[in-house]
């Protein structure tokens, strides 16, 4: 008993510091790398299948996949953290993700290497959703957890950047060699043995007794907020995919990469500052910030709409991605932040499941939008009026629920 006793002890006295978020941060950059390293040499991998049947639509689908994959499968994945624990899951897919990432750097077949990236995505669903977990676990305090998640997205946002730039730069020795940089993965992953730990229901701020041993998805909790994530993922990428066709429908050559990717930077930089600041302005109720943050993005995108020339781009690029910056966070604090310690894993899967499956839709989304409103610039001001009326309605909906939990505080202590 004295010895049960004194590893309670032990273990309750573990408290997590940068060194822990570092790793979990740079865990979280993974699914960004299977996004966006690649596109540098999509042109190259088009030239190189061009004598494959459907290669006009299976070789953008290299970069696409991924996302769907975390979509179906991060449910799968919160299932197996709440089961058998968040840290065996997250280095079993670590190194699976550095194996079947670098998998085409010596792979010819496009179908051999679109199963490939299939397994990238379902190592991409483990990954997202055992860091996010961990970050709520190991820094339950308020303060801490609004600190690392908006750090989370000032991570993944740079991370995007850097990536993109590296995977040009590879891509000059062809288009086999940008995949190499998935073995990064494997880097992370030696001190995450080490340095992290299975964390207790007690370190994470919750309690676990018997009757919790099963506890339900609260779906009746979190529905609509995996919905308003959905949408919020789907708006989040708008910029981030969109921004280059717009600098281009403005008059900028598509060979001015420069200019191009200046506006790219600066959008990105507006939304790592907003990361920055999320913890300060993020104080009290979870998603406040979020009509703020709707709000500003639909902001940005009808600047974008009305003010003709790259000017109107680039103040709305800057605007809409500075709301960008708010949301992600903001969602994640929203829907998983209030849960129990039983139940965490799993409502982080279905949340990054609901974020990913938006990011997959938007460009379906923006090309059906496009084509019906007869231009880009227009479907992204039709996104913005979309943008706004959520703004609206999470916030009354907010307001709302506050009253009520001012009204009856015992009834809503979750």
């Amino acid at each position: 008993m004295t010895n049960v006793t004194t590893h309670h002890d032990q273990t309750s006295m573990r408290r997590a510091g940068a060194w822990q978020a570092a790793l979990l941060l740079a865990g979280s950059c993974l699914p960004v790398l299977g996004s966006v390293l690649i596109t540098p040499v999509l042109p190259q991998l088009s030239e190189h299948f061009a004598d494959v049947a459907g290669s006009e639509v299976l070789v953008p689908m290299i970069v696409a996949i991924p996302a769907l994959m975390i979509a179906i499968f991060a449910p799968f994945a919160g299932q197996i953290v709440d089961r058998l624990g968040r840290k065996r899951l997250l280095i079993i897919a670590m190194f699976a993700y550095a194996v079947v990432g670098t998998a085409p750097a010596w792979l010819e077949g496009l179908t051999e290497i679109l199963v490939s990236r299939v397994l990238v995505g379902i190592c991409e669903a483990a990954i997202m959703t055992v860091c996010t977990t961990l970050i709520i676990d190991y820094f339950h305090e308020e303060h801490r957890r609004n600190k690392y998640l908006g750090l989370q997205t000032v991570a993944t946002t740079l991370a995007a950047t850097v990536f993109i730039i590296l995977g040009g730069a590879l891509g000059v020795g062809g288009w086999h060699v940008p995949f190499w940089v998935y073995a990064v993965s494997i880097v992370v992953a030696v001190p995450m043995i080490f340095s992290l730990w299975e964390p207790s229901a007690a370190e994470s701020g919750g309690r676990r007794d018997a009757s919790a041993a099963k506890v339900p998805i609260p779906w009746r909790r979190i529905g609509v907020r995996l919905l308003v994530s959905l949408f919020g993922g789907f708006t989040f990428y708008v910029i981030i995919i969109e921004a280059s066709y717009l600098v281009v429908g403005t008059g900028i050559a598509a060979t001015d990469t420069a200019t191009i990717g200046l506006v790219a930077a600066v959008a990105s930089l507006a939304t790592a500052i907003a990361g920055f600041t999320f913890a300060r302005l993020a104080k009290g109720r979870a998603g406040r910030l979020l009509p703020i943050a709707f709000g500003l993005q639909a902001v940005g995108m009808l600047v974008i709409w009305v003010v003709p020339g790259l000017p109107g781009v680039i103040a709305g690029a800057v605007i809409a991605s500075f709301g960008s910056g708010l949301l992600l966070p903001s969602l994640v604090t929203w829907v998983v932040a209030s849960t129990q310690f039983e139940e965490r894993g799993r409502v982080t899967g279905w949340w990054t499941a609901a974020f990913f499956l938006g990011q997959f839709l938007t460009p379906i989304l923006m090309g059906i939008i496009g084509a019906a409103a007869g231009g880009l610039a227009t479907a992204v001001g039709i996104v913005g009026i979309a943008s706004a009326v959520v703004a609206v309605l999470v916030g009354v909906a907010l307001r709302r629920s506050a009253a009520r939990e001012s009204a009856s505080p015992a009834a809503y202590t979750r």
